[in-house]
């Protein structure tokens, strides 16, 4: 006679009041017998069989009959804590507007690489661009990782799957001339020493508008990026940068710390002039603020002050019609074209590798690579 089967085993026998197969296994944590039923023993076998890996992999018997939807809306509630609003608000909009709809009825352990497939050649049919099906990838991505490390589902099936590729967009710096000419034209502006840092040092809109006056040490020509300020709903927020490379020194240019000493001056004219109506010390006084000492907004002053620069260039010299970001792209193509080390500039703008610096200024390599050819024909040959 064969002896007793283990716990986890499983054990298969026919009911007799209906004729239907049963199959059991008792799980080893808990000591719970989970059984499973079919017409046929075969039948049984194969259900049990599967039950049976799916301990062994260590997932959770019973959450495959979890519906996507079911997963998503609990996933949300969960990661909501953990990241900024923005982020958790995009994540909650690519569920609710498009994988519930499409995908939400079946369970989650019936997603498979190809209904991911066919779910992204339909978003592209209906219209999306390659770029926002990118996005929702990594959103729909993120969520599976997360039902991996719980035990709900055996692998991320958005890993087997062809990710239309991000659609490429041609970047706008402004050359040489056109950025000496942009800072000519803005001498004399309220915030011009905010478009000279911006330019010197390739910093993003938020971190500049974050700035306090305790991160710039102007005897040392340098500065801290510590913080991004945010405007959602009315509402300022102070917030440290997304990633870790973004938390960076740089340094600065005798000519830009002269413009910042020039805004500080300006700026305490400004503070003596509103008195008690100055806000600036519940911003813990911002390098960059309105004449009461409030947060500057990327759609007020800063974009106004950017098209009136813009319009009085002189019409022998004009300017481009450019976004505050575009200051940042010509600050990084302006070091490369200048032989600047990728790895340095990569640091100085705060990304967290240089490869995502090489791939977004590509348009300089070609240059860069002539001048190394150069260079080195010149140590070999004199």
């Amino acid at each position: 006679m064969p002896g007793r089967r283990g716990r986890g085993e499983g054990s298969i026998y026919r009911r007799s009041r209906d004729g239907r197969w049963v199959g059991s296994v008792v799980l080893a944590e808990t000591g719970k017998r989970k059984s499973v039923t079919g017409a046929t023993r075969q039948e049984v076998q194969r259900k049990l069989s599967a039950l049976v890996r799916d301990i062994e992999q260590g997932l959770s018997p019973g959450d495959g009959r979890q519906t996507v939807a079911q997963y998503l809306t609990s996933w949300l509630e969960t990661i909501k804590p953990t990241m900024e609003e923005s982020t958790w608000v995009t994540h909650g909009s690519y569920a609710r507007m498009h994988f519930i709809p499409a995908l939400g009825r079946m369970q989650l352990m019936q997603l498979t690489p190809q209904r991911i497939q066919a779910f992204y050649a339909r978003l592209l049919a209906g219209g999306l661009s390659s770029t926002t099906v990118n996005h929702m990838h990594g959103s729909l991505h993120k969520a599976l990782d997360a039902a991996v490390r719980l035990g709900l589902v055996a692998r991320n099936v958005t890993e087997l799957v062809d990710v239309p590729r991000m659609a490429s967009h041609e970047i706008h710096p402004l050359t040489k001339e056109q950025a000496r000419q942009l800072l000519y034209v803005a001498r004399g502006e309220r915030l011009e020493a905010l478009f000279t840092l911006a330019l010197a040092t390739g910093m993003r809109q938020g971190e500049i508008l974050a700035l306090h006056w305790r991160d710039v040490d102007l005897d040392a020509r340098a500065l801290s990026v510590r913080w991004s300020l945010r405007y959602h709903q009315g509402v300022f927020t102070v917030k440290e940068p997304k990633t870790r490379r973004s938390r960076r020194r740089i340094a600065l240019a005798e000519q830009t710390v002269e413009a910042l000493r020039a805004h500080r001056t300006r700026q305490l004219g400004e503070r003596l002039k509103a008195g008690s109506g100055w806000q600036g010390a519940a911003w813990d006084d911002l390098v960059f603020c309105t004449e009461i000492g409030s947060p500057l907004t990327s759609n007020g002053q800063v974009r106004s002050t950017l098209r009136r620069i813009i319009r009085h260039a002189s019409p022998a010299a004009p300017l481009p019609a450019i976004r505050f970001h575009d200051l940042r792209h010509t600050c990084a193509t302006l070091a490369l074209a200048s032989n600047v080390n990728p790895k340095v500039v990569s640091e100085m703008l705060g990304h967290s590798t240089v490869a995502i610096t090489l791939d977004i200024y590509s348009h300089v390599l070609p240059d860069m690579q002539e001048d190394a050819a150069a260079a080195v024909a010149a140590m070999l040959y004199g």
